[in-house]
């Protein structure tokens, strides 16, 4: 998407809010151990994400990214970022980003709130965090801990020179009523500009204000499984202004995961495979024009299933931690095969552990280890199932 194509190399290259990033380079220029850590508040589209990362490249430190559904349980932090505040030195230069952290209070919240407060008390890395609007109740306690820095949406003036940049590097054209519409319609959010010019320019004009409207992957997701018809469906899925691969990931995992039958199933992942198809096209050729046809296609996935919620993990909760916690039996188990094989352990892991696991199970194959893996057997036909 042009909005990926043509995002900022440095801060320099950014528009906008001179006196906010000048203040952000200032507090990374002179962090230590203790700093407060910043909160950049603002609308979307504006750039809150896109200096955290720059920031990032500029000072050279390692971002880790999280956003408000990675750390609404205080179990989910402990598991991220503990790891990180108690190996500063061995895991390089970590700082860390949390966006859309006014998302984490609600229904969702498991004590992530208090967990992530404590840690924005005594920081031993550069903490950045972003919301869309600090004036609820909710926000008061991460505010009382952490230097505030607003964002304001971006003046038409500068928008225009920013789209005409744009427009000038993609040899494209619009008429200078259309430019005047799309920056009053973007209302000062520079990704809602850019996607919507590119949609004008490949010649799809999505025909609902909703699509200015941008919406996080959760929120969009389950919205568009609840909507009421499918023209609202269709309006949560242009406001989903994300990368082409992100949207289809987001629909596959959440459908994946969800409890539905084997019929409705395979309809859906039938849905997305055509989609998958359309940007593997869309990649392979560049040929951007085609991305009009995406929402199409996902708009098919539409009927009102609450039965589907989003999932940012194509696996279930409980088989990511068989995973986790098999692993270190698995890797004893594929240590031993691939010397009796003369692999690497790799090798075997990828390559030969499934056809092992399904020679033993079906008393083909007979080892002679010296630690019984009847269990690990058992628990990797099943994922193999």
């Amino acid at each position: 998407m042009w909005s990926e194509k043509h995002r900022p190399q440095s801060i320099s290259d950014m528009v906008g809010n001179e006196e906010s990033r000048s203040a952000i380079v200032e507090w990374f220029t002179k962090w230590k151990k203790g700093t407060k850590p910043l909160l950049l508040v603002g609308p979307p589209g504006i750039g809150k994400t896109t200096i955290a990362y720059l920031c990032a490249k500029q000072f050279g430190y390692d971002l880790i990214g999280l956003n408000a559904s990675d750390v609404r349980s205080k179990s989910r932090i402990n598991e991220i970022l503990s790891p990180v505040l108690g190996n500063v030195s061995l895991l390089g230069a970590p700082m860390i980003f949390v966006d859309e952290v006014d998302g984490i209070h609600g229904r969702g919240d498991y004590g992530g709130a208090e967990a992530l407060i404590q840690i924005l008390k005594e920081p031993t890395v550069p903490i950045l965090l972003a919301a869309n609007s600090d004036t609820s109740d909710k926000m008061k306690s991460i505010k009382k801990v952490v230097k505030t820095i607003v964002f304001k949406p971006i003046p038409p003036r500068l928008l225009r020179i920013y789209l005409e940049n744009i427009l000038k590097k993609e040899a494209a054209k619009l008429s200078p009523g259309s430019v005047i519409k799309v920056i009053d319609k973007s209302k000062g959010d520079v990704r809602s500009m850019i996607n919507l010019v590119q949609s004008l320019v490949t010649g799809f004009n999505p025909q609902t204000e909703k699509s200015f409207e941008t919406i996080n992957i959760e929120d969009g997701i389950n919205a568009f499984f609840k909507a009421q018809s499918i023209d609202e469906a269709r309006g949560v899925l242009y406001a989903l202004q994300i990368e082409p691969r992100q949207k289809i990931d987001a629909f596959y995992s959440s459908i994946l995961t969800s409890s539905l039958d084997a019929k409705t199933l395979a309809r859906y992942l039938e849905i997305i495979s055509r989609a998958d198809t359309l940007y593997g096209k869309i990649m392979k050729n560049q040929n951007w024009r085609l991305l009009r046809y995406l929402n199409e296609i996902l708009i098919e996935l539409y009927q009102k299933d609450e039965r589907i919620r989003y999932s940012q993990y194509n696996l279930s909760w409980p088989l990511l931690n068989r995973i986790r916690w098999d692993g270190k039996k698995i890797k004893s188990l594929s240590s031993i095969m691939a010397q009796k094989l003369h692999l690497s352990t790799s090798s075997f892991a990828t390559i030969g552990l499934p056809y092992v696991l399904f020679c033993i199970k079906n008393k083909k194959l007979e080892l002679d280890l010296q630690e019984t893996f009847g269990d690990i057997i058992d628990k990797e036909m099943e994922l193999i199932q």
